[in-house]
């Protein structure tokens, strides 16, 4: 896994935008030095003034694009919150249309993350400092990748992140004695179950094998000590007003330290990647059938 530099004349070259593509699918990091998205002063000083106060925030604060509303806010300047999140939503979607032109892409989730990493008191499932790889536990992805593109917004302070293994070097060595695929197995039936009530009506939601292994996968690593002690992950600094885009579902990844980050989502659809072979699906997919015959 790399960390490769995005020069800020990138607009000048589209035919690089296919070499930026084959990065991300194999689990590099997109780095701008400098932000190419901008923002007023004025919204930064509000967003850098929503403080820290336990229990008044959930763990996000989330931009829901196609419903143009927020959730996870408890202040009381929630239409302020909602145009200011909205315009970076936008920005971001444009740029990374831009950028990754190759990708076919469907908007997700955009959020801000006003509190300090360092303080939070999560579950263990929650919990962003430990290493995990990406899985949406209430919106299945049906095998479309999860690119994410994110941006520092604390005036002094780095972002710091930790990154271990690709998922490939992952499934490699953990998928089969992880007993993911096992635990995969056992809930063939309930999924069929779930799926004759939403046929009925019901507002209930199934989950594709695929979803039920990475969803699996993610908890069993970040409940594994002996992955997390790992001396050889490396360590990143992001700088204020830095940006990075990745495949959160093969770069393996958990946040050590910063305050002020907004985020947006992207799904890249299957049929659009350059190198289909490597998609977390794709991998998923074998080993399961691998571990079947």
């Amino acid at each position: 896994m790399a960390r490769i530099t995005v020069p800020e004349n990138w607009r000048l070259h589209a035919d690089a935008a296919r070499e930026r593509c084959r990065a991300l699918e194999r689990g590099d990091i997109l780095y701008f030095p400098h932000t190419p998205l901008h923002f007023g002063e004025d919204d930064l000083q509000f967003l850098r003034a929503q403080k820290q106060s336990g229990a008044s925030y959930h763990k996000n604060i989330a931009y829901r694009p196609a419903q143009d509303r927020i959730t996870g806010y408890a202040g009381d300047q929630e239409e302020r919150m909602r145009a200011v999140l909205g315009r970076f939503s936008r920005a971001a979607q444009s740029l990374m249309r831009e950028c990754l032109s190759p990708f076919a892409l469907e908007v997700e989730y955009a959020s801000f993350r006003p509190l300090a990493e360092e303080t939070r008191q999560l579950k263990t499932h929650a919990r962003n400092d430990l290493l995990h790889v990406d899985n949406f536990p209430t919106r299945p992805t049906h095998g479309n990748r999860i690119l994410r593109f994110f941006v520092n917004l604390h005036p002094t302070l780095p972002r710091i992140w930790r990154t271990g293994p690709p998922l490939p070097e992952l499934l490699e060595r953990f998928g089969a004695i992880s007993g993911v695929i096992e635990k995969t197995r056992a809930g063939a039936g309930k999924q069929k179950w779930l799926r004759g009530f939403q046929r009925l009506g019901f507002p209930v939601q199934s989950r594709p094998e695929y979803d039920r292994f990475m969803l699996s996968f993610h908890h069993w690593l970040k409940e594994n000590q002996a992955f997390q002690n790992d001396p050889g992950h490396a360590r990143w600094e992001f700088p204020p007003m830095s940006s990075w885009m990745v495949f959160t579902d093969t770069a393996s990844h958990a946040v050590l330290g910063g305050q002020f980050a907004m985020e947006q989502t992207m799904l890249v659809s299957r049929g659009s990647l350059l190198e289909p072979k490597i998609a977390p699906s794709t991998l998923v997919e074998n080993l399961i059938q691998s571990r079947s015959a």
